[in-house]
């Protein structure tokens, strides 16, 4: 199975809906590349909607690592909503559900990035 993407803006808010499986491969990749075109048009405030991924691996983890680290250096935020339940054990086991921001709903969500813009 492979991963699509589509994308939705929000205000500010870019909203990556992922689906299919983040592995090693094609998958993984596509993220990367996704985050990547939105930081290129100065899109940096990133939601990433993982409620459609059936199947993630450790490479398709550290992808969302990268995309996060990538986003943070060049001060924008990157935050996961909708994680399924093995998405959200693969979280816990390695620590980064510390890292992330993770949002069951979209609205809160969304409205987490503007509070932040009002204090910025």
């Amino acid at each position: 199975m492979s991963t699509t993407l589509s994308f939705r803006e929000l205000g500010d808010v870019t909203v990556i809906d992922v689906a299919g499986q983040i592995k090693l491969g094609e998958g993984a990749v596509s993220v990367r590349d996704a985050v990547r075109q939105l930081l290129a048009k100065n899109q940096k405030r990133i939601l990433v909607n993982l409620g459609e991924v059936s199947y993630i691996d450790s490479s398709g983890i550290g992808e969302l690592v990268a995309a996060f680290t990538t986003v943070t250096n060049q001060g924008g935020q990157l935050k996961l909503l909708n994680l399924t339940k093995r998405v959200q054990d693969l979280l816990q086991i390695t620590k980064l559900s510390t890292v992330f921001e993770v949002f069951d709903d979209e609205p809160s969500a969304i409205r987490s990035f503007s509070s932040i813009a009002a204090t910025a």
